[in-house]
């Protein structure tokens, strides 16, 4: 394994496990169920996928030189994390409006295929729909193609391996919540994650909306 390789790897480790829209939803989802949580990584995955498979084939670059298309990208993601936020909120009130005694009694329930996959469009809208990610795959791919080398096997080699970081850091997560739901799971808890979460997520969506046009 070549050092450039390895360097990209430990690159790629860091970007992928960075705290964001994607790993708020994680949490939030496996704390509903470890079936939840997993379908959400998966589906982040499957956002990674498609961002590396535009950067491969070099259409990021023309929606980083559109301005005009970039910015419905933004506001588009942005929208969604917000709507997301703004959903966790909403019924996090809504259970405190109940009173803590029944929503301990409710319990985080078991998701109906239906829920299986909505948790997986919720992940694959909140990774696809990042603005950032095409900006970020198209100037940090072509940095670890080795000089000389024919550029599209290396860049396939790179973004697969990015892919599979996201499967194994992301589903790895979901367990951890799911392991520790016996805490994470108590009526306070439960509500302090969902409700940081909530937040998170609807400041997240809020900088995307209104921020300047990233380029």
């Amino acid at each position: 394994m070549d050092a450039q390789l390895i360097a990209f790897i430990g690159v790629a480790a860091g970007m992928v496990a960075l705290p964001g829209a994607d790993f708020t939803v994680v949490v939030r989802n496996a704390l509903a169920s470890r079936t939840a949580g997993l379908a959400t990584a998966l589906g982040v995955a499957g956002g990674l996928l498609v961002h590396t498979a535009l950067a491969v084939a070099g259409l990021a670059a023309v929606l980083v030189t559109l301005p005009v298309l970039f910015r419905a990208v933004q506001l588009l993601g942005g929208a969604y994390v917000l709507y997301l936020g703004i959903s966790a909120l909403y019924a996090l009130c809504r259970r405190s409006g109940r009173g803590e005694e029944e929503t301990a009694d409710d319990g985080p329930g078991r998701p109906a295929p239906r829920e299986f996959g909505r948790a997986l469009r919720q992940g694959f809208l909140t990774n696809a729909l990042n603005p950032k990610a095409p900006v970020l795959f198209l100037s940090l791919l072509p940095q670890f193609v080795p000089h000389g080398q024919p550029p599209l096997p290396r860049t396939l080699l790179l973004a697969a391996v990015v892919v599979v970081l996201a499967l194994i850091w992301f589903p790895a997560v979901a367990l951890l919540v799911d392991r520790l739901g016996r805490w994470l799971r108590r009526p306070r808890t439960a509500r302090a994650i969902e409700g940081g979460s909530g937040v998170a997520l609807t400041g997240l969506g809020l900088a995307l909306v209104t921020g300047p046009l990233l380029r």
